[in-house]
This record gives C-alpha cells, sequence and structure tokens, in this order.
C-alpha cells in the first residue's frame, strides 16, 4: 500500500514536470520490459526492438493520462502499453510478406518459380531495398529522437503536454507544420537550436503568433522528425492524447 502511494505521488509529479516524468520512465524501465516481453513472447532487444520504445512512449502517455479515480496506476500503465504494440504491431504488417517475393513454389514440372516472377508488373528493386533499409534503421530512431531532444532541452513529457488537443487548433499546428515544412531553410535552424523563428511562421502561415507560443515545444519536435525521417516518431506523435485526426500534411 505503502509502495502505490509514493508511486501515485509520483505520477502526480511527472504530470508537471518533464525531468519526474523521465526518471519515472527510467526507474519502471524493468517494468515496462517486462509488459513489452508479455506482448513479445520474449525480452525485448534494448537498440534493436522497436517495441521496446513503443512501450517506453506508451508508459509516458499513462503518466499524463492517469486519474486516480480510475484505480491502480500499473494496471491503466500496462493497457496503455499493449494498446500502443498492438497499433505497432497491425502498422508492421502491412509490410509484411516482401522478403518472400523471392521465395520458389513448386510446380507441376519440378522446377520452382519465385513469386516475383509471376508478378504483372515489373518491381523497382531500388525501392525495396530502401524501404527495408528504413524499417532496419527506424529501429534506433526512437532513441536518436529522443537523445536529440534532450540536447535542444526538451523532454518526451514536454511534446506530450504541449500537444494540441482542439480541431481549430489542431487545424492551425497543421498549417503552420506544412509552411515550416516547405521551408528548409527554416527546417535546419529549428533542429539545429531548438528553437521556433514564432515571427517567422506566424507571418508566412497565417497562425497567431500565440497559438504558436503555447504548442512550441510540439511544433519543435515534430520538425526535428521531419528532418531526420523519422516515420514511427511522427505516427506517434500525431496519435497523442488529445488527437483527432491523421497527420498533419
Amino acid at each position: 500500500m505503502r509502495r502505490e502511494k509514493e508511486l501515485l505521488a509520483r505520477v502526480r509529479a511527472a504530470k508537471g514536470s518533464a525531468r519526474a516524468a523521465d526518471d519515472l520512465v527510467r526507474d519502471y524501465l524493468p517494468f515496462i520490459k517486462s509488459e513489452t516481453a508479455k506482448f513479445m513472447g520474449r525480452p525485448p532487444r534494448e537498440g534493436t526492438d522497436d517495441e521496446l520504445g513503443i512501450a517506453m512512449f506508451a508508459f509516458h502517455e499513462a503518466v499524463l493520462a492517469y486519474d486516480r479515480g480510475r484505480g491502480a496506476f500499473l494496471p491503466l500503465a500496462a493497457l496503455s502499453i499493449r494498446n500502443r504494440l498492438v497499433d505497432f504491431r497491425r502498422r508492421e504488417r502491412r509490410h509484411e510478406g516482401v522478403d518472400s517475393l523471392d521465395e520458389p513454389r513448386g510446380g507441376a514440372d519440378g522446377e520452382g518459380r519465385a513469386l516475383v516472377d509471376d508478378l504483372a508488373c515489373e518491381r523497382d528493386e531500388l525501392a525495396e531495398l530502401a524501404e527495408a533499409e528504413a524499417r532496419s534503421a527506424s529501429r534506433r530512431e526512437i532513441a536518436e529522437f529522443a537523445r536529440q531532444l534532450e540536447g535542444l532541452g526538451i523532454g518526451l513529457a514536454d511534446v506530450a503536454q504541449n500537444c494540441p488537443k482542439q480541431g481549430r487548433t489542431l487545424e492551425a499546428c497543421g498549417r503552420a507544420l506544412a509552411y515550416a515544412r516547405g521551408d528548409q531553410s527554416l527546417l535546419d535552424r529549428v533542429a539545429q537550436t531548438g528553437k521556433l523563428p514564432l515571427a517567422e511562421l506566424a507571418r508566412g502561415s497565417g497562425v497567431e503568433r500565440k497559438t504558436l507560443e503555447r504548442h512550441r515545444r510540439y511544433l519543435v519536435a515534430l520538425l526535428v522528425a521531419y528532418t531526420n525521417g523519422y516515420e514511427i516518431i511522427r505516427g506517434h506523435l500525431c496519435r497523442m492524447p488529445g488527437r483527432s485526426g491523421g497527420e498533419a500534411r
């Protein structure tokens, strides 16, 4: 009982402190790994398995969404982790079967033919290779993204807390992101300094400066993700609590 009270006190503190949230995730990493292992059927490998990074994000979300009236925290965190991992696995399934295209199949003449040989249209092998390499690289992107944000003075909990939650605000942030993505110089500056050029962005996108200021950390995180090709990260940021739409275009 005492341990549960201490945990709830830390969860409450983490809601208002990025450092406290990051410390809580670090201290409960064994729990996060355990829940991830239940889903995967084996212990996750740090730096290799995407699932562990997804589970850490989910634990962050559970901290921010927790309300004492909903009962004990850890069961809620476990459910949040499982739900995120299920979503992630569904996205991964879209790529299943790519590696089996060259697998020989039995034929009446006794000579196996590769499935790719029977496709009506010619495959772009370079594109398939690039896709496979991108999936492999994404295994490290969550840790890399967190380190990059930390270097800019932004924690993962900061980003989640700063996420826009209303329809009009979502639309406004989407316009700002679309404008910024069209200006490579602006993107580079944000990625290097972590500072959002508020006046320039407000003028170019037509979004009120106060809206940009209110969601600065979230916008910076997304722009940093765009500059580095963090596909998994972008998908996660656009599904944080309060998000009702798809990825900002």
